[in-house]
């Protein structure tokens, strides 16, 4: 295979939180480790968050920090660049004259989420523009609906790869977008997560209680973004396995003073004290997400602490049965903790019943439960041999590119 010149698009530093740091850091590297050239690249115009003032910020203070410090830890220290595309268009990291030739002479700009506009929003070069879709449902459906802005942001690219593995197939009738190339999943460095027995009994999670901004209509029914319409669903789990704490770390802060910005296109909306109460009257632990997710170093650390993983995955993946897969999720495999989660359709493609767990009911959650807890040590090893043999990034990156014909 030859040498690639490559670019990761993203939004790690407009974002900061560690699980967006992990998952644009592990295509970047992966893709070096194939022997590729790789930057990593940030040009959005949506203004930036700052964790400490806690708000979107007109200025690039902790943005570039951050994104300095987590290219370093990635072994990326020479070759990012952040375009300050939201004020004065100032390049920092790689200076505009390299930047600029190395967007548009790459044999692939990887824009993962799709999240940035460079074509159309920034009015940058760009070779060859592949978007890599990993929150699959939303988009091909707008899309197909005709929705002015999303069909805005799918036209200015080249080809689609998603991490919607189901799509196409006869039991998810969303629509795959056009000229889609690729069905993916998120890699993972299998080397950064491998850990010894887990120092906590907890099974966790990461997540945002509440988003609002892309519930969806599609064939008579309306599917739903934020997670928290599917915990509800399963509320009692925790006084069922009283034996078995489980927690849910996310922003504690109480919804009331939460004050998202009109350009989060996904706004988080906090938590309601009601909600809280529901919570801990129900017996779930909370945890503060802001104590670690700023921080890729300990909110790995947070994962490879806890027995395993239990979650469930948005209503819109869930009916639709895209097949999608969390990153985070992949990343508690690769730790040796075994993960319990709802049912996408991502069975079709992933073992389950050793290590990792598909749900529908409470009762396969309680099955799932006394499985892995009649024998960890077995469960534990088979969690890390999926993440081995489905999500290593060397292998999923590899097809990646084999399918977009690089």
């Amino acid at each position: 295979m030859r040498s690639l010149r490559l670019v990761v698009l993203g939004t790690l530093a407009n974002n900061p939180w560690a699980g967006m740091a992990w998952m644009h850091m592990q295509i970047a590297e992966g893709l070096r480790r194939l022997g590729h050239r790789v930057s990593y690249f940030e040009v959005t115009s949506e203004w930036p968050y700052d964790p400490l003032r806690r708000s979107r910020v007109n200025d690039s203070d902790y943005a570039l920090n951050y994104l300095a410090a987590t290219a370093e830890a990635f072994g990326f220290a020479d070759s990012w660049a952040y375009r300050r595309s939201y004020s004065d268009g100032e390049w920092f990291g790689l200076a505009r004259g390299a930047a600029e030739r190395i967007l548009q002479e790459a044999d692939l700009v990887i824009n993962v989420s799709g999240a940035t506009r460079p074509r159309t929003g920034e009015g940058l070069r760009i070779g060859r523009l592949v978007y890599l879709g990993t929150d699959p449902v939303y988009h091909e459906i707008t899309y197909e609906q005709g929705k002015e802005d999303t069909r805005a942001l799918i036209e200015q690219h080249d080809d689609f790869a998603t991490y919607g593995e189901n799509i196409g197939s006869p039991d998810c009738p969303v629509p795959p977008l056009p000229g889609l190339k690729a069905k993916t999943r998120q890699p993972v460095l299998l080397d950064r997560w491998k850990d010894g027995p887990p120092p906590r009994r907890e099974l966790t999670t990461i997540c945002n209680w509440k988003q609002g901004g892309r519930d969806v209509a599609f064939q008579g029914e309306v599917y739903r973004w934020s997670k928290h319409h599917e915990f509800e669903r399963f509320i009692d789990l925790p006084r069922r396995v009283e034996e078995q704490p489980i927690e849910i770390a996310m922003g504690l802060d109480d919804a009331a003073i939460v004050r998202p910005t009109p350009k989060e296109e996904v706004p988080s909306g906090g938590l309601p004290a009601g909600d809280r109460r529901l919570l801990e009257s129900k017996g779930w632990r909370l945890a503060d997400a802001h104590a670690f997710s700023t921080d890729p170093r300990r909110y790995r650390d947070y994962i490879r602490a806890s027995r395993g993983e239990f979650t469930v995955a948005r209503d819109l993946n869930v009916r639709l049965r895209s097949g999608w897969f969390s990153e985070r999720s992949a990343c508690y495999l690769a730790a040796g903790r075994p993960v319990i989660t709802q049912d996408t359709g991502f069975g079709r493609i992933l073992p389950t019943g050793e290590g990792l767990f598909a749900f529908r009911t409470i009762e396969e959650i309680l099955a799932a439960i006394d499985a892995v807890n009649s024998d960890y040590p077995r469960h534990s090893r088979a969690a890390r041999a999926v993440a081995e043999e489905y999500f290593a990034a060397e292998k999923v990156l590899a097809r990646l590119l084999a399918d977009l014909g690089v």
